[in-house]
This record gives C-alpha cells, sequence and structure tokens, in this order.
C-alpha cells in the first residue's frame, strides 16, 4: 500500500531533522547515495571466505587446531570484507551539508532545547 502525499512529507521532514540532529545516526541507519556496495570488495570478500572454509576444513581433517582457527580467522575476514561498504564522495557531501562552527549536539539535547523554547512561550 503506497503512502499518501502528506505522509510522504512527514517521511521526508521526519528523515531531514534526523540528519539535522544526529548525521552520524542517520548515515550508519540509512541508504547513502554516497556509500554504495563494491563488486570487488564482494568478489574477493566471497574468495577470502572460501578460502577460510577450505582451511577450516583441511584442520579439521588433519586435526590440526592452528589450521583451523587460522580458517575461520580468513573465513571471518572474508566476510566482513565482502560486507564493507566504498565510501565515495564523502568528503564532498560532509561539506555541502553540514553546519559549521557550531558542534552538533545529540538528538536529547536538541529536543531539551526544543522543549525549555516552549517553556520560554508560555505566559
Amino acid at each position: 500500500m503506497p503512502l499518501s502525499e502528506h505522509e510522504q512529507k512527514l517521511l521526508e521532514q521526519l528523515e531531514k531533522q534526523l540528519h539535522e540532529d544526529d548525521p552520524k545516526f542517520a548515515n550508519s541507519m540509512g541508504s547513502d547515495p554516497g556509500r554504495s556496495w563494491s563488486t570487488r570488495h564482494v568478489v574477493i570478500g566471497v574468495l577470502c571466505a572460501l578460502a577460510g572454509v577450505f582451511l577450516l576444513l583441511v584442520g579439521v581433517t588433519l586435526q590440526n587446531i592452528f589450521v583451523g582457527v587460522l580458517g575461520f580467522v580468513v573465513m571471518g575476514g572474508g566476510v566482513y570484507f565482502a560486507t564493507m561498504r566504498s565510501s565515495r564522495g564523502r568528503a564532498g557531501s560532509k561539506a555541502a551539508g553540514g553546519k559549521s562552527g557550531k558542534p552538533r549536539s545529540s538528538f536529547m539535547s536538541s529536543l531539551e532545547e526544543r522543549w525549555d523554547e516552549r517553556r520560554k512561550g508560555e505566559p
């Protein structure tokens, strides 16, 4: 079921506010167009993971703990490398979207500031 126009606008406003309030969290949770999957990383990672599985099986077959642990480490490193995202264009997006001068406050701090501003406006 698609979102209505009003819901889409609200969602865009919430997303914009989240990026302004806590950009580090927003970037880690969202899909940033500057961060993409690298085919090279995936291929190399999968090959390393397969080599690690092979080493692990060789270690079990030879009953050699060192080779088995090494295989497990290589396999884990391959999976980690395959799931890494490349960060092309990050420096440009930081400079364009960031506020300069004032350090960024946390999400809760901004909520507290807004609450204080509302309280000041009341008689």
